[in-house]
């Protein structure tokens, strides 16, 4: 049988035959036909026979039928992991080489903005992984209400990874009238109740029995003791020349550890694992496609899903609690009816897991026996307060995170420490530096502004000559100089405003240099009444003994002439010259002359609208 005979369209024919596809594998013969039909699929296969391409084909021959304008997103595929999705993601862009759809990836630990960027371009089909799905959905960034096709690949990786509450999550966002394509390499209990509420009038494609190894993989066990794996495995790659290995360790710090191990002994090697950000693992990943890096070291959760051409050398360094991980390890190998080898390495307290392996498999691991470095440390594993065995790199990843987390708050603490070093000390400096400061030489002071000569209209009465004498040539606003008068005082300013505003008027001689003139009912003041102070006795005479009106016109020695007599009482009378004699400015030409200086406000010309008395 050939692809075409599967019913597929010229433009995807084309891409495979560039891809090299020959034949369909047989998911992919019993899968395509009813997905082309619109049918539920379930495919129950192991990795690396071809799952991929038996639902994509179908994805885009559907979808090509019809592109609507905008487009949206018609089809979603969701996987566990990143790698898986990238590599779904090369394999759509590969067989719809000759088709005009769009498809993206997005996935959690990169940056958002480029893949909602490619989200708004318009797309057809969306490869995802469930967490940024969720996340980008939940901001309003989504919109999967148009979706069409769903598949969900590797299922059951979903419950192991815990992701089966997010995809229950999912598919309540998705149109319940849809078709559903659903892989899985096991069936166990929890993925059949998924199965059964997810898919409807499905068709059931099992190629292979449930966890079963591809026959093609060849499997040998070496038993070594812990600290012999390393050097073991450095031996077996120097001495079958091997090109490139993938190898599975059971913790993180492991990885890292076999990683550093390798490279120091002049094997190229690269450790992948969820503490590695997104850009160092597919780094990490390209470097091993491409030859630059010889071994590629991982956990079971990143190594989920990684397909690799020509892959033809597996090493299991830990062998894995779960039995049907094994499976999916060596799956890694003799992928697209290539032929691969497994090696796995035992230590004596690792006995457990190779029987439940073996018991899976339903056959014996073949041993090799000669090897340097045989396992000599037959002791009893370590066991906890409740019985179980202590596993010798589960204790060891566990101390070296405690080890990490203790450096990381030192590190936070010594951070924190200078940091308030910093602050603290230009406090305690800043005395030091200001005492040189102090010493030197004060700058001298620059030149003071000349100040320009008033017009010659402005010069008039004494106190404007007196002011302008008394103020020092100095800037406006002297800096330390606090008691000399300051010329953006109220008072200064006022006086500057009046000279400026006042009508030109004759000057007039002092009261002294005046001619004496006659008025009549007027008696010469003697000088002591030119003293405002000995007025109040006098003022309270009045209110005991009331005065003509007359009499009083003349106390003070100011003139009223042509004034009525007063119609108010003598009282208030009095309160109101008494008023106009110490508190208003006097009038000009009536106000008897002193040797006080007469403020510029007291100008008849600029504030007579102010004055409470009548002026002549």
């Amino acid at each position: 049988m050939n692809f075409k005979q599967l019913g597929l369209c010229d433009p995807i024919l084309k891409a495979l035959a560039e891809q090299e596809y020959t034949a369909p594998t047989p998911i992919q013969q019993g899968a395509i036909p009813p997905a082309l039909t619109g049918r539920d699929v379930l495919g129950c296969a192991q990795t690396g026979t071809g799952k991929t391409c038996a639902f994509s084909a179908p994805i885009l021959q559907r979808l090509s039928k019809k592109v609507p304008n905008p487009r949206v997103i018609r089809a979603l595929i969701l996987t566990p992991t990143r790698e898986l999705a990238i590599q779904i993601q090369d394999s759509l862009v590969a067989y719809g080489k000759h088709l005009p759809l769009r498809s993206a990836v997005i996935f959690g630990g990169v940056g958002q903005q480029p893949q909602v960027d490619q989200i708004r371009k318009g797309l057809d089909i969306l490869v995802a992984t469930p967490g940024r799905l969720l996340d980008l959905h939940g901001q309003g960034l989504l919109d999967l209400s148009h979706i069409e096709m769903f598949v969900l690949d590797e299922a059951d990786r979903m419950l192991d990874m815990g992701f089966i509450h997010d995809v229950r999550r999912v598919l309540k966002l998705l149109p319940k009238k849809k078709q559903t394509l659903f892989f899985s390499a096991t069936m166990p209990p929890e993925v059949m109740e998924l199965v059964n509420a997810l898919l409807h009038d499905y068709a059931r494609v099992a190629v292979d029995p449930v966890s079963s190894p591809v026959e093609v993989i060849g499997q040998k066990l070496f038993y070594v003791d812990k600290n012999n794996k390393t050097k073991l495995l450095c031996h077996l790659i120097q001495k079958w020349d091997i090109p490139a290995a993938l190898v599975f360790s059971r913790t993180k710090h492991g990885a890292n550890r076999i990683a550093r191990d390798l490279n120091a002994q002049g094997i190229t090697a690269a450790a992948i694992h969820g503490n590695k950000s997104q850009t160092a693992r597919v780094q990490a990943l390209n470097d091993f496609k491409a030859g630059r890096v010889r071994v590629l070291v991982a956990t079971d959760i990143a190594a989920r899903g990684i397909d690799i051409d020509e892959l033809s050398w597996v090493f299991n360094y830990n062998l894995p609690d779960v039995p049907e991980t094994y499976v999916h390890r060596i799956g890694r190998t003799g992928r697209a009816g290539h032929s691969g080898t497994a090696i796995s390495f035992c230590q004596f307290d690792e006995k457990a897991e190779l029987k439940a392996i073996e018991k899976l498999l339903g056959r014996s691991i073949p041993v090799v026996e000669d090897h340097p470095f045989p396992m000599v440390n037959l002791e009893a594993p370590k066991r906890d307060k409740n019985g179980r065995i202590i596993n010798a790199e589960d204790a060891e990843a566990r101390q070296a995170a405690r080890d990490r987390r203790r450096q990381r708050q030192e590190e936070a603490q010594a951070q924190k420490a200078e940091k308030a070093a910093k602050v603290d000390k230009p406090k305690q400096e800043k005395p030091r530096k200001e005492k040189p400061r102090r010493e030197k030489a004060p700058q001298p002071a620059p030149a003071p502004a000349p100040i320009p000569e008033e017009p010659h209209h402005h010069k008039r009465g004494v106190r404007q000559g007196k002011l302008s004498d008394t103020l020092p040539q100095q800037p406006a606003m002297p800096e330390t100089d606090f008691y000399k008068p300051n010329p953006l005082d109220s008072d200064v300013i006022m006086d500057a405003t009046a000279r400026l505003l006042a009508s030109r008027r004759p000057v007039q001689p002092p009261r002294s240099e005046r001619p004496q003139r006659e008025r009549k009912g007027r008696k010469e003041q003697p000088a002591k009444q030119e003293k405002p102070r000995k007025e109040q006795p006098k003022q309270e005479k009045l209110k005991k003994e009331p005065q003509p009106p007359k009499a009083q016109e003349g106390k003070g020695g100011k003139k009223n002439k042509g004034e009525k007599p007063s119609i108010l009482p003598p009282s208030l009378s009095g309160k109101r010259r008494r008023s106009r004699g110490n508190d208003r400015p006097r009038p000009i030409e009536s106000a008897p002359r002193s040797n006080r200086q007469k403020d510029s406000t007291e100008h008849r010309s600029l504030m007579r609208p102010y004055y409470l008395h009548d002026e002549d």
